[in-house]
């Protein structure tokens, strides 16, 4: 399908798939959405493989598959080039597993944005393995607006991820505050509890290749880095930013970190 059009009046997502249970999606190509390629909202045990997603890479909100409110979904075997996230995550998402990603250009794969709204479910149990990023302005990122909710993110895995050329490969942004209208002077409510990431290497396209951004009233804890490999340059070495964390580390961890 090729639904993108310059008039952006009238933009819309191009598959929906609302209050499904026991649903397969599997052989599918879509090219140029207005907006969202597929959305997966509501749904219980739904799978999604071998699709390929392809729009311009400056179109904004042109989202690969979006998943909120959803419950025990698997993603497998996708291609994603696209202008805005390969893979959102929303509120309520639980037991979502991912893997054989190929995604960029396009935002990476995001969980968020969180925290819009102060009554908000959370997401746990999110799986990323066995996947890869090229050229994407974000990697493996958690976003959450800097105002107060009663939403969290818990027990996130990512692991055996490739890097290419990546710009913020590892992330977390609690501090989302688009033009600082609607949350200034405010921090994040969303609590980031046990995010594990194992086994990423490659490159970075920025020098900070981990950043880790935590709410000063809401600090992530039981953050878990293990054999993590990201390098900038060759003149010049790649480094992290902590703020508001715990966790710990092992193995061999390129940049250094604070935790």
């Amino acid at each position: 399908m090729d639904a993108y059009m310059e008039d952006t009046c009238h933009n819309s997502r191009s598959i929906t798939f609302n209050w499904v249970n026991d649903g397969e999606i599997s052989g599918l190509t879509s090219i140029n959405s207005q907006l969202t390629h597929l959305v997966i909202n509501s749904c219980n045990n739904v799978t999604v493989s071998n699709v390929n997603i392809v729009a311009p890479d400056l179109s904004p909100n042109t989202d690969g598959i979006h998943v909120q409110s959803s419950t025990n979904v698997t993603i497998t075997n996708i291609i994603i080039k696209t202008g805005d996230d390969c893979i959102s995550i929303g509120r309520g998402t639980r037991n979502l597993w991912m893997e054989k990603i190929q995604c960029g250009p396009g935002h990476g794969v995001s969980i968020g944005s969180l925290a819009r709204d102060f009554i908000e479910d959370g997401v746990e149990n999110v799986t990323l393995v066995n996947s890869n990023f090229s050229g994407s302005d974000n990697g493996l990122r958690i976003k959450t607006w800097a105002r107060p909710s009663i939403g969290f993110v818990r027990n996130i895995s990512y692991r055996n991820i490739i890097m290419n050329n990546v710009e913020n490969p590892i992330i977390i942004d609690q501090n989302y505050c688009p033009n600082s209208q609607g949350c200034p002077l405010q921090s994040s409510g969303i609590k980031i509890d046990q995010v594990t990431y194992e086994n990423i290497q490659g490159t970075s396209a920025t020098q900070v290749a981990m950043t880790f951004d935590c709410s000063p009233t809401n600090p992530c804890v039981c953050i878990k880095l293990k054999d993590i490999n990201l390098t900038y340059l060759d003149i010049e070495k790649a480094q992290s930013f902590s703020k508001n964390i715990g966790g710990t580390s092992g193995g061999v961890i390129v940049p250094d970190n604070c935790l």
